[in-house]
């Protein structure tokens, strides 16, 4: 489901203020202190609160694997003008009914600024544009209407609710279901250009003090 061209690290997404880019285990602190605030953490599956610190590297890795074999595209979610500054995360992942789902979180202090439509927006286009999916699934928690608002702008259609095993929640919760059509998203695709590059050369990440999480939805 996923090209070769997606299974090489050097692989990028460009938009106007976002870099989508491999994580990397220089990520760690990042994602550590990101995913692990409550207030994100509580609106995903399979991100505990708190996060452990043990858990954060085996995930990373466990990304890295998966991307390499194209099991799914993970990526991490940095500004443009930052790229070793991860602000959250999102990825496509192979289903068994053979469309992909797409999961995303962005820190808090992220929130309210159009990143995580920007970023749902470009993985979108590069899924349809190197694939022959006919679909993309996603779903929200009921009491999520940020990241439904995300899906809505990205063209994804309300299917109805339904409840979800979230592991790291610890039951079943409500969820709305959405789907994007392949037919759908070439008929609204008006959000722009976003394109695959290779970065530029950037400086190895320096650890600050900054934990944050990763793991779609």
């Amino acid at each position: 489901m996923f090209p070769e061209l997606t299974r090489d690290d050097v692989f990028r997404l460009e938009t106007r203020r976002l870099w989508l880019r491999w994580p990397r285990m220089a990520d760690a602190s990042a994602i550590l202190r990101q995913a692990g605030e409550k207030a994100v953490a509580e609106m995903t599956a399979s991100i505990p609160h708190p996060y452990p610190v043990e858990a954060v590297e085996p995930f990373i890795f466990a990304m890295r694997k998966g991307n390499a074999l194209g099991e799914h595209l993970v990526l991490a979610i940095t500004p443009r003008s930052k790229p070793n500054e991860l602000i959250g995360m999102i990825g496509a992942h192979r289903q068994a009914t053979g469309v992909p789902f797409i999961g995303y979180w962005l820190g808090t202090a992220h929130w309210g600024k159009g990143l995580a439509t920007e970023a749902t927006q470009a993985l979108i286009d590069t899924v349809f544009s190197l694939s022959e999916i006919k679909a993309i699934e996603a779903d929200a928690r009921v009491i999520n209407p940020a990241s439904k608002r995300v899906l809505e702008k990205s063209g994804f259609r309300a299917e109805g609710s339904f409840l979800k095993s979230l592991p790291a929640r610890g039951g079943l919760f409500p969820c709305e279901q959405y789907r994007l059509d392949r037919s759908t998203w070439a008929a609204l695709k008006t959000w722009g250009t976003s394109g695959w590059t290779h970065a530029p050369e950037i400086e190895p990440s320096v650890a600050v003090d900054t934990p944050g999480e990763p793991c779609p939805a």
